[in-house]
């Protein structure tokens, strides 16, 4: 892994722990100024999406490692696993809303000074946007999963802001301040569902789940386009954070020589990783004879 593709992954997860820590810090203080518990929900979501910003931060630091004598496989899986840890943070912060929402609504306490959290839900919005469009951005181009489980953390960031601004809105101009709970319990339902499908991708490809359909497929159309290979089996394949794991047998002339058939498995593996980069490619080479 080179440096520059290290670092852009490092960069773009600093951002996020540093935008996170302000958001954190200013959505509870006016949460708790206002008595607002739907402000507060997202003072606790973004303090979920922090926490996430940190392990992501650990994770791409490093998961990156080259392979040492205990892990002769890379150390990838730290990526999976981080993603896997946020989703449950995540689950656990939606219950927790949950909690404060039916509290709060059954005390009917009317939240103060809204425009405070009318405020401060505009400035997250923004800064949410920005962050999680780079985010996403980086996470593209080195197929980083746990930049991609940050990004998304602040994208339903984004979504929930938006929500309790309409809502604060609202409450401001009719007084329906048992609209405050709703929100809140509303902030947590997508909060949980977003927690619920990243422990699903995250649990799949720590049990190394196989590529999806499509990208073997891709892999087998590159297999055929070489007309020296007679055929192919046995492809196995799996993701270990951001690098795809793949290996396959390909069928060659029994007459080849070691040195021709060393060089289309070259070239097939060549090929295999210039459209899944960062990948690793194990290729077997087997004779293949008129009577098979």
């Amino acid at each position: 892994m080179n440096k520059t593709f290290d670092g852009s992954k490092k960069s773009a997860a600093r951002v996020s722990v540093m935008s996170n820590s302000v958001l954190v810090l200013t959505k509870l203080v006016v949460g708790v100024f206002t008595g607002s518990v739907s402000v507060i929900s997202e003072a606790a979501h973004s303090a979920v999406d922090l926490l996430a910003a940190l392990i992501a931060y650990f994770a791409v630091s490093n998961s990156d490692k080259k392979p040492d004598i205990k892990h002769t496989y890379g150390h990838g899986k730290i990526e999976n696993l981080s993603g896997a840890v946020e989703a449950l943070l995540i689950i656990a912060a939606a219950i927790w809303i949950v909690f404060e929402a039916v509290q709060k609504f059954s005390t009917n306490e009317a939240p103060k000074a809204l425009e405070y959290g009318i405020v401060i839900m505009v400035v997250s919005i923004f800064v949410n946007y920005f962050v999680s469009r780079n985010l996403f951005k980086v996470a593209k181009s080195t197929q980083s999963h746990a930049l991609e489980a940050d990004a998304l953390h602040l994208q339903a960031d984004i979504w929930t802001s938006i929500g309790v601004l309409v809502g604060l809105v609202t409450i401001k101009f009719t007084g329906l301040y048992w609209l405050d709970s709703v929100i809140a319990i509303v902030v947590a339902v997508i909060i949980f569902k977003t927690g619920y499908d990243m422990t699903i991708k995250s649990m799949h490809e720590l049990i190394d789940v196989a590529l999806p359909d499509e990208e073997r497929m891709i892999i087998q159309k590159v297999i055929e386009n070489h007309p020296e290979v007679k055929g192919y089996k046995h492809i196995h394949s799996r993701r270990s954070g951001s690098k795809r794991l793949i290996d396959l047998y390909i069928m060659l002339e029994g007459d080849l020589s070691f040195k021709q058939a060393h060089s289309i498995c070259d070239e097939v593996e060549a090929e295999i990783k210039s459209i899944f980069s960062p990948c690793e490619v194990t290729i077997h080479p087997e004779p293949f004879f008129e009577s098979e």
